[in-house]
């Protein structure tokens, strides 16, 4: 039996869902899009590594662009020839762990000491 082929969602919709839920997220050349500035390799390799969990985690691999200070990531549904709600999903995920600062969340974890660049990997928009 064959799985049926999922449908893209029309540019109109995918750019009204990225405006109202991920605003650093942009549609450019069929994919979605997410450049991340990141103070250095150690960083950009951080970067690289949770994207790369959480994709295969999810089953759904979008393709990785990357130099000493930043990466951009890149989503399609390669089946459905376009941008699909998977794909919005896990950019949700990914921007939601590596956007992560705990330390304004005022609990109990302090986050990555800020200021001092011993310490800096994400520059935080």
């Amino acid at each position: 039996m064959t799985a049926e082929r999922e449908k893209p969602m029309s540019e109109a919709d995918v750019k009204a869902w990225l405006q109202t839920n991920l605003p650093s997220w942009r549609l450019e050349d069929g994919w979605i899009r997410r450049t991340y500035k990141t103070s250095g390799w150690k960083g950009t390799l951080m970067v690289i590594n949770t994207v790369g969990h959480l994709a295969e985690a999810a089953w759904h691999h979008p393709d990785i662009t990357a130099s000493y200070a930043w990466v951009e990531v890149r989503l399609i549904t390669h089946t459905a020839k376009g941008i699909t709600p998977k794909d919005l999903e896990l950019a949700t995920k990914i921007e939601s762990v590596v956007c992560w600062q705990p330390g304004k969340e005022g609990k109990g974890l302090e986050g990555t000491p800020q200021g001092d660049q011993r310490f800096a990997y994400i520059k935080y928009d």
